[in-house]
Order: structure tokens, then sequence, then C-alpha cells
């Protein structure tokens, strides 16, 4: 057991290994997955500020079925992916932000989360581009695919073959999200006072396994209604906050703004801020890691890059918006310097307005850890897919093994586990990055061959590789 645990240890430190920046520690992956967001910001022409309309234009005449390729529509993509994106993140990610880097880290959340939207775009559209159709009619995709099929056509196919592989191994368990049972787990019991992690764990695998045996269809399905409502009752508790502390918010909002630029010694000054907003908010928005991509590659589309701006729309939800004013009703509350920490911290903000608040907190930790969990059990299915094939055996075998998973995440101390996922889930981001800029030239020509058509006329790009039947 010593071994093992030096094993995962060492696994950590490598994953998390930390550079100074500006005088500040930083995760190395967290700067691999930043660069990105700047790069392709400016090489796709800025289209997280042109091309947000035509985003919105496209879900409103959205192919129905019969009319393009895919499983749901893109809403429900979209849906599908939010319910991965949006989760227990946003809420306690927001709390250790403002611990680590004070009200600044708020306005670089906003900040990143905004170069974060093309990153996002970017995968998107190649996992429309190369994902894959069986015999059956059903889809494929995920960078694992984009990374098979780019190698191909590079002439490198082991190359993509291996990068593909890696990807796949690390989604498995990168897509075990215990600490979403666990946590969840941990704000039940504070306001209901309920032990009995075991059986917390059993009803929530239940559940999971409801839409999960179901398929991609009711995964589709399950997150265009539980999405919007998870996040309309999480902004009604914030919203109900800020009206509370109404008179506090000019004053906040002016925390957040001069913290981002001024010198502090307790977060660390501009650059604490910085780096306290830019490790969260990629940890949040997942983009660069492409997971989301799984998601998004289900939907009928007529146009990869389509999808792509539809992506567009995840990071300014989850991260702009739900995130941003999260963290503004916790810097009116002043909850972020009581001591506490994570989920405490929102928890004592809406208690402010009512004892009985903190309950409707629990009632939204745990519809975003349902959702993730759903989501992330397909993610999870399509990485398996991959490596084992697609049959019925391999696929419920998968699903049995990770819904037996998950009730042991509310009872056990998760100790070196959540360092083994959370390591794997963002050394998937490695492959997906190389594929980003392997595939950067005609990211740009597809995209610029795209918005230069009339919207009334989005016809489809020819058969690019790996669109076929496999």
């Amino acid at each position: 057991m010593d071994g093992f645990n030096a094993a995962v240890d060492a696994l950590s430190g490598a994953v998390f290994f930390r550079v100074p920046v500006l005088g500040a520690q930083i995760e190395l992956i967290v700067l691999y997955l930043a660069l990105p967001m700047l790069f392709f910001t400016v090489w796709l022409g800025f289209p997280n500020l042109t091309a947000v309309g035509r985003a919105l234009r496209i879900l409103r005449t959205q192919p129905h079925e019969g009319e393009a390729k895919g499983d749901v529509s893109q809403w429900g993509a979209l849906s599908t992916a939010l319910s991965g994106t949006i989760g227990l993140g946003n809420i306690a990610g927001v709390a250790v932000a403002l611990t680590m880097g004070g009200p600044g880290a708020i306005f670089w959340m906003f900040i990143i989360g905004w170069f974060a939207m093309t990153v996002k775009m970017a995968e998107v559209t190649l996992g429309l581009k190369y994902r894959t159709f069986d015999g059956r009619g059903h889809v494929h995709g995920g960078p694992m695919y984009v990374l098979k099929a780019v190698g191909a056509a590079r002439g490198w196919p082991r190359v993509g073959l291996a990068l593909g592989g890696a990807y796949a191994f690390f989604a498995l368990f990168g897509a075990i999200p215990m600490v979403q049972v666990n946590q969840s787990f941990a704000q039940v019991k504070v306001v209901t006072g309920f032990s009995n992690g075991w059986a917390y764990g059993t009803i929530l695998a239940g559940a999971v396994a409801l839409v999960t045996l179901g398929g991609a269809a009711w995964l589709g399905e399950v997150a265009k209604r539980l999405t919007p409502l998870k996040v309309a009752v999480y902004l009604i508790g914030v919203a109900t906050v800020l009206i509370l502390h109404a008179s506090a918010i000019p004053t906040a909002l002016a925390q957040i703004w001069h913290g981002a630029w001024e010198a502090q010694a307790a977060t660390g000054g501009a650059v604490g801020a910085f780096v306290a907003g830019m490790r969260r908010d990629v940890f949040a928005s997942e983009a660069g890691v492409g997971s989301a991509v799984m998601a998004h590659s289900l939907a009928r589309v007529r146009h990869p890059v389509s999808e792509g701006l539809v992506a567009l729309l995840e990071p300014l939800l989850g991260t702009m918006i739900v995130c941003a004013l999260g963290g503004l009703a916790l810097v009116v509350a002043g909850t972020w310097q009581s001591g506490l920490e994570g989920i405490a911290i929102t928890s004592a903000a809406f208690a402010q307005v009512s004892p009985s608040f903190p309950w409707l907190l629990a009632v939204v930790v745990v519809l975003f850890a349902y959702s993730t969990l759903v989501a992330w059990g397909f993610y999870g299915l399509q990485a398996w897919g991959y490596l084992f094939g697609n049959g019925p055996r391999a696929q419920w075998a998968y699903k049995i093994l990770y819904i037996v998973a998950l009730p042991p995440a509310a009872a056990i101390d998760l100790g070196r586990v959540v360092g083994i996922v959370d390591s794997s889930f963002f050394l998937m981001a490695i492959p997906n990055v190389i594929a980003l800029y392997l595939c950067a030239g005609e990211l740009r020509r597809d995209v610029r061959a795209y918005l230069a058509q009339p919207e009334e006329d989005q016809g489809a790009l020819p058969d690019p590789i790996g669109s076929k039947p496999s």
C-alpha cells in the first residue's frame, strides 16, 4: 500500500507541478491550457466577440430529426455539455478563487472565461468534423477520434493511435466524478442530519442508472430539462443574496476591479488574483480538456463549425455568468473572509437570507452533482468504446462498472483516489491540445468558410476524414 500511495503522490506531483510566474506559484498544466486560449482567440479572429449572436440564432434554426446526422438536437448536446461543466466547481470553485486571490480573482475568472470560449469552439468543431458513425447510425466522437484521424491523414497513423489511446485511457479515470458524490452528500448531511453515506450513494447511483442505461437520447432529454432548472434554482439563491445586500453591490464591484490590479499582501496582490482566477477558470470551464467534445459530437448538424459556435456559449453561461454572479454574491455577503472553505462559504452566504436557504443550496448541489454524474458517465462510455469496442456487451459492462463505483464515494475517505481521478482529468488535456495545434490551419479555413456563408445557406463542408461510418 505504501508503494501505491507513493506512486499516486508522484503522479499528482508531476501533473500539478508548479512553476513561478511573476512571483506566484501556478500549476504548469494550467499554463498549458491557458496558452491556447490566447492563441486561438487571435488565430480564429475573435469569434468570442463577433459570433455570439450567430451562435444564438443557430439554436433557433437547428436541424430537426432526419434533416441532418446525429443523435440529439444542438440544444440537447449543449445542455448535456453544460451538465458536465456547470457543476460543484462553479459553486465551490468561486469560493476557492476568492480565498486564494481575493475579490480580484472574480474579475480574472470573467476575462479568462471569455478567452476559453474560443478553445471550446475549436475543439468542438474538430470533434464534429472527425466524428464517426457505426453501422446502426449512432455517433461516436471525441478527441481520441480526432487524434486517430489527424494522425492517419498526416502519415502518422501509429502516433495518432497512441495519442488517441492515451486520451481515452486518461478519460476512463478522469470520468469518475467521485468528488461530486462526496461533496453533495456532505452538504445534504449538514442541512438534514442524514449520515448514511452508503444509502445516499446508492440512491444517487440508482437515479444515474435510470438515464445511463437509457442511452444517449435519454441523456439529451434529461439534460435539456435539468440543466436550465439547476442553473435557475442556483441563480435565484444568488439573486436573493444580491437583493439583500443591494447597497453593498457598488462597493463589491469596486473591490473586484481594484483587487484585480492593486497589490494586496494577504492574497498575493494582482498577480495572485490573476493566478487564482486563471486556475479556477480552467478547472471550471474544462476548455482544452476536450471532455465536452464527446457530448457535442452527438448533435444533429449540417456543418461542424455550426456546433463549434454553439459551444462558444458554454464558458459564457458557465463561467462569465454563473461564476461571476456567484462570486459577486459572496463578496457582498462577506463570507469569503469568515475563515470557512469551499462550499461552506456559499452556504454561509445563503444562510444570511434565511436559515432555510442552505436547504436550497443542498437541492442545487444535488442537482449539479447528479447532472455531472450523468454527463460524465456518457463521456467515460465513449472512451471505453474507443478502447474496447461499442458492442452491446462492452457498453453494458462499462455502465455497470460506472454505477457500482458511485456509492462508495459518499461513504469513504477519498484520499488518493481523488489524486488519481484529478490527475487523469488534466492529463486528458495534453493530447487534446496537441490536436488543436496540429489542426490550427484547417480550423481557421473551416471557420472562415462557414462564417462567409449567408446564415440562410448553412450547407455542409465536403465529407471530412473520419465522418463516414466506421
